[in-house]
């Protein structure tokens, strides 16, 4: 089958492209509002870009009712937002935090975990979480959709700040992916966890290319 989402209705009751695009790391933001309240809100738009420095993005869709989400409007107001890792362990805490609720609400209080000090940025991060990005706020790109919740404000920022548990680095100096088991989005009200990674090299590559798959800039 095939068809033209621009202009063909979809020809199964799920549509595929929320499921195709998979596994999706899960951006799970804290923000602080210019008065000072706190909000926490997953989003499963979320991907590093480039490492040296590292930049991030996150995709945020309006409201059905045209109001831009308040993560995006505290990032643009106040210059940061923190990335939580989500965990199996804190499954029902993203899901909580992704509850519509009135602006004020705190959702730290809501998903029942606890908030901890940022270094650089004004707002809290998630306690519970063993990793944590501190982000500076570089732009927002916005793109309309043909309908009010198709509209998307794109978030760019810098990581100026990485917090790790001690506890989830193994011994190589690599995270233990499998006993973190960070969780995944894979479209509709589907997940994935991860507990179990595999590796592969790139054969015949140069020093220099692994050094940037490793993270290890290769500076003049």
């Amino acid at each position: 089958m095939h068809y033209d989402p621009r202009h063909d209705v979809c020809p199964l009751p799920y549509d595929p492209f929320k499921s195709c695009t998979v596994p999706r790391p899960i951006g799970w933001l804290s923000t602080i509002s210019k008065d000072g309240r706190a909000n926490l809100a997953p989003f499963s738009q979320w991907q590093n870009i480039t490492f040296d420095p590292p930049i991030v993005m996150f995709a945020a869709n309006q409201h059905v009712d045209g109001r831009r989400k308040d993560t995006v409007v505290n990032a643009e107001e106040t210059g940061f937002f923190v990335w939580n890792m989500a965990t199996y362990a804190l499954r029902e805490a993203v899901n909580q935090s992704a509850r519509d609720v009135a602006y004020g609400v705190d959702e730290f209080e809501l998903a029942c975990v606890t908030k901890a000090a940022c270094i650089d940025a004004p707002g809290p991060r998630v306690a519970e979480s063993p990793c944590h990005f501190e982000c500076r706020y570089l732009s927002t790109q916005r793109f309309a959709g043909r309908s009010t919740v198709g509209t998307v404000d794109v978030v760019f920022g810098e990581v100026v700040r990485i917090h790790i548990s001690a506890d989830v680095v193994g011994a190589d100096g690599k995270l233990d992916i499998a006993k973190i088991e960070p969780i995944a989005r894979m479209g509709y009200y589907d997940y994935a966890v991860v507990r179990e990674t595999f590796q592969m090299r790139i054969p015949g590559v140069s020093d220099a290319v692994l050094a940037g798959l490793e993270g290890r800039p290769n500076r003049p």
